[in-house]
């Protein structure tokens, strides 16, 4: 009676989870507004069929939202299912909500690392060619929860410069994301602004990755415009992220999708990791605990 009350029970905790995973009808992937929210969505509606297919679901919806922030808020909350953002914002969620989400996937670079830069820019004719240069002048940032944006460049400039990055310029401000730090940088909003990059390839495209390779891309910036002033130590590349009130096999069928994607549909990778990018390598916690540990340090959640 005993084996078959357990064979029973067990039974029945089988046709729940898959009762779990047939109630999850749509999903959605949140979109931080490092750039402007039409060519987030065009770079992202590629994965939409596939993800639909992979997992089963009716519909994969795609929000955009101003800022970084909008995507952690979403994600703590399980109002997000996908996201794909910095370090620093999972170290937030982590900081916040531990194990809200999973850091599952990143992305490798096209000569096969798994690191970026933040970059310093500035406009070509300032005059402004070296830190020492910048000493003074005003500094913008992407965004508060920007790994390369804003926590790297607070964490790795003082130690370069010996002083905190707010006694070393005259003032500070932010962006609004990647796109806009950039063109309010040639604007003369701020005289030098940091952004992303891989590093990688040639400059005149804005390396094969990163803001600077999308926006050349695009049309709306020429390398020849600004200068490189500065580039940090090699950030973790960021995580795809996954929520952790998707039943565990949706999670593993998201995860077998992305993984396999560089394989199954280059162009769809490509646009969706913004550049010229390898593969997807798997992650966990323990890849971004120095990111953790520095957010923490600098901003405290």
């Amino acid at each position: 009676m005993l084996k078959k009350a357990l064979l029973a029970a067990v039974a029945m905790s089988v046709v729940a989870g898959s009762a779990m995973a047939q109630d999850v009808k749509v999903l959605r992937i949140g979109l931080d507004g490092s750039e402007n929210a039409a060519d987030m969505i065009r770079n992202t509606e590629c994965v939409v069929p596939g993800l639909k297919a992979a997992t089963g679901v009716e519909d994969v919806q795609i929000f955009p939202s101003p800022n970084y922030n909008g995507v952690i808020q979403g994600l703590l909350g399980g109002t997000i299912d996908i996201a794909s953002m910095g370090a620093s914002s999972y170290a937030a969620i982590e900081l916040q909500k531990p194990g809200a989400v999973d850091p599952i996937l990143t992305y490798t670079q096209s000569d096969g690392s798994s690191g970026y830069y933040s970059i310093m820019v500035a406009r070509k004719d300032s005059g402004i060619k070296t830190l020492a240069d910048a000493k003074g002048k005003k500094i913008g940032f992407a965004d508060p929860d920007s790994t390369s944006g804003f926590l790297v460049p607070n964490v790795a400039l003082p130690k370069e410069i010996g002083v905190s990055v707010k006694e070393y310029f005259s003032e500070e401000g932010f962006g609004g994301g990647h796109e806009n730090l950039v063109l309010a940088v040639l604007d003369g909003k701020f005289d030098v602004g940091t952004t992303f990059g891989s590093g990688v390839g040639s400059w005149a495209e804005g390396y094969s990755s990163g803001n600077l390779h999308q926006m050349i891309n695009k049309g709306n910036l020429d390398a020849d415009d600004i200068v490189e002033v500065w580039k940090s130590p090699l950030i973790p590349n960021g995580p795809l992220m996954v929520s952790n009130t998707l039943p565990q096999d949706i999670r593993d069928k998201i995860e077998e999708y992305f993984f396999n994607l560089p394989t199954t549909d280059k162009e769809c990778f490509i646009s969706y990791t913004g550049g010229d990018n390898k593969d997807y390598l798997k992650v966990d916690k323990s890849f971004y605990q120095t990111i953790i540990d520095a957010r923490k340090s600098v901003i405290g959640s």
